[in-house]
């Protein structure tokens, strides 16, 4: 993540934006209007949340995101403190730089040894909501370079909680739902037979974007491109977020989410081959680096060493690609073409720098509508078609050939508004 200097909020409405807005015939702002939901909770009772951790410890995400849950974030340039209480607390990893029994000793958090404990006492259910935070600490890598995140081995741990108590909670699964796309399809199905609220995903549909644009439900797509660099690690890690930043605008094209005919990732100078061919448009990659502060000087085959490159080929014939070109940027960078439009649509989806991590700050709010509500503020089927993209992906890069399955027949509605923070990002006692 990279640290820039705060905007005002004329500095994020600048470069453009008001007129893409106006061509794209407007932007949706607020909360997601779906149907009524039944409160998860019962009114006049603060919700009682459970965390289930890979690890807790500074810059992980579950420092961030249950971090939050106590210590609140800024919303609109003001402190907010989420109405809920983190009651529990369960890290599958305790190494030297382990927070999680100071935090717990000094916010009255319960520190358990399992899953089930972390649930309710006596082998019951008495927390209102589920954080699932499996991102961090000491995994191994598979034969694929991914990490094998016990995601849905801990998941399967709470869901025999619920069918154990013939009751369920609504659960959120922090960024893939699994490495593996069968395990990930089967806590989709698993949710939908027990009834349980199930979200999941990257913080990048919904952190900040400069220019501030939203492309409304229909906007007629035709192909798009999101750049980023990352260089720590395998790049599966990165390789999610910049999927979710493809899929988060792809899905309000035309006709709505139809499903992905296949997933090619190249790499080196296959990528370069695939850009002199017209697969990946050399136009949209420079319009999506355009927006991106930390955009480096120079030719972009000059600078970037080893490119990787996604190429998803929709099944309505839309083209998506990701590419990381680490040498060149550092953020995530949108462009695309939309028929009609003689000039790409654009945008920088924007991470403050750590600690704070202040992109955290949208991905937890929309966790806070999901528990109150019981309802995700936008379909589970995204990230159930990213993982699979993710997981695709990078079996074709081992492979090294495109990959065509019937795991990506995932066919979704995308909500009304992303969710995305609009406005300030800093307290208001410092703008």
């Amino acid at each position: 993540m990279t640290f820039l200097p705060p905007l005002s909020r004329r500095g994020f409405l600048g470069a453009g934006s008001a007129g893409l807005a106006a061509g794209l015939g407007g932007l949706g702002a607020g909360v997601v209007q779906g149907e009524d939901t039944k409160p998860a909770v019962p009114a006049g009772r603060v919700p009682r949340v459970a965390s289930i951790n890979s690890i807790y410890r500074l810059r992980s995400h579950a420092y961030h995101i249950a971090g939050r849950f106590v210590h609140g974030y800024t919303h609109n340039g003001f402190h907010h403190q989420p109405p809920f209480q983190l009651v529990r607390m369960y890290n599958d990893q305790t190494p030297a730089d382990d927070l999680g029994p100071r935090v717990c000793q000094d916010h009255d958090i319960e520190l358990v040894r399992t899953v089930p404990e972390a649930l309710g006492t006596n082998g019951g259910l008495d927390v209102d909501a589920v954080l699932l935070i499996i991102e961090h600490g000491d995994y191994p890598l598979n034969d694929l370079q991914q990490v094998m995140y016990p995601r849905y081995e801990l998941f399967e741990q709470v869901v025999s909680v619920f069918r154990k108590v013939g009751r369920s909670v609504p659960v959120f699964v922090d960024k893939h739902l699994s490495y593996n796309s069968q395990n990930a399809a089967k806590m989709v199905a698993t949710a939908k037979e027990l009834g349980f609220g199930l979200m999941a995903g990257s913080s990048l549909p919904v952190t900040w974007r400069i220019p501030e644009i939203e492309p409304p439900l229909e906007t007629p797509f035709r192909e798009a491109v999101v750049t980023f660099g990352f260089d720590r690690g395998t790049i599966e890690i990165y390789l999610f977020h910049a999927l979710e930043t493809l899929q988060c605008m792809l899905e309000r094209r035309k006709g709505g989410e139809t499903g992905v005919a296949k997933v090619t990732t190249l790499r080196g100078s296959a990528v370069w081959a695939a850009i002199d061919s017209g697969r990946i448009s050399a136009r949209l990659v420079h319009a999506a680096l355009a927006p991106c502060p930390t955009h480096n000087t120079g030719p972009l085959r000059e600078n970037v060493l080893d490119p990787v490159a996604v190429l998803v080929d929709y099944k309505d014939g839309t083209k998506g690609a990701v590419l990381n070109l680490i040498e060149q940027t550092s953020e995530f960078g949108f462009a695309g073409t939309v028929a009609g439009r003689p000039d790409p649509v654009a945008t920088c989806f924007y991470l403050p720098g750590p600690p704070g991590a202040r992109f955290f700050d949208p991905l937890t709010n929309n966790i806070e509508k999901f528990f109150a509500t019981g309802k995700s503020p936008y379909p589970v089927q995204r990230t159930l078609l990213t993982s699979t993209l993710c997981d695709l992906g990078m079996r074709s890069l081992k492979e090294q050939k495109p990959i065509e399955s019937p795991a990506l027949d995932i066919r979704y509605a995308a909500p009304e508004s992303t969710g995305f923070f609009r406005g300030p990002f800093t307290d208001a006692g410092t703008m």
